[in-house]
């Protein structure tokens, strides 16, 4: 499997429902980060199902580096 494609290298902030499906983009092509648009079709990657617990903001990972996917943990600020 290669490397995602780093989409940003911060956070993107968005509002999200509690029990919602949202697809997040793992492969970083995605035109909609931090949601999947279906760019990945073809290759190794696949979206990642996310429902959260809670409404609210909650702030996605653009880098796709992160260890508590689809959550930003901070990955990003170490990246060259």
């Amino acid at each position: 499997m290669t490397e995602a494609v780093i989409a940003g290298r911060a956070p993107i902030s968005v509002e999200v429902e509690a029990g919602k499906t949202y697809h997040w983009c793992t492969c970083g092509k995605s035109a909609r980060q931090p949601f999947c648009d279906g760019s990945h079709k073809g290759g190794s990657f696949s979206p990642l199902a996310y429902v959260p617990t809670h409404s609210g903001k909650a702030w996605l990972c653009a880098c796709k580096r992160t260890h508590k996917a689809p959550l930003c943990d901070g990955t990003h600020k170490t990246l060259g």
